[in-house]
């Protein structure tokens, strides 16, 4: 996980609808960005959800909210499409951004082991610097927590 203070890592992913998006583009808003394992799984989709509906509170308060997972451009199209989600998802099939950003790690189910995205979330302010970290977060918590740091 990236430490609080440093300088966001910038990128350029696409988004549900096969457009390049810069982090860089939002310089001059907050923005959160969550980072999450699955589309149309439940804990990902209770995320999701979550976040749609206090999107006008984040909007209120000049935050821009950014899902990313590996999942493929028409997959958020249809995560999106099915659960009327009003924020960017980006598609980082290649893990770059993931890597970058230090949430693809060892994770452990049924006692097997692999690699996977650990659900974090950062805060980042104004000037793209790193205000919050937020790792193993609660699917259905999260948005109500980062609303409160904003």
């Amino acid at each position: 996980m990236l430490e609080i203070g440093t300088k966001a890592p910038d990128f350029t992913l696409k988004n549900q609808n096969d457009e390049y998006i810069k982090l860089s583009d939002f310089l001059g808003k907050k923005v959160v960005l969550y980072f999450y394992p699955k589309d149309m799984t439940s804990g990902c989709t209770t995320q999701a959800c979550s976040y749609r509906d206090f999107y006008p509170d984040f909007t209120e308060k000049n935050a821009i909210v950014i899902g990313i997972s590996k999942d493929s451009v028409l997959s958020h199209k249809k995560f999106i499409e099915k659960y009327e989600l009003p924020f960017i998802l980006l598609s980082d099939e290649s893990l770059e951004t993931i890597i970058k950003y230090g949430v693809w790690q060892e994770k452990s189910m049924y006692g097997k082991k692999y690699m996977g995205i650990v659900r974090t979330t950062y805060l980042i302010d104004e000037n793209g610097i790193i205000v919050k970290a937020l790792s193993k977060v609660n699917p259905s918590k999260n948005a109500k927590e980062m609303l409160e740091l904003l």
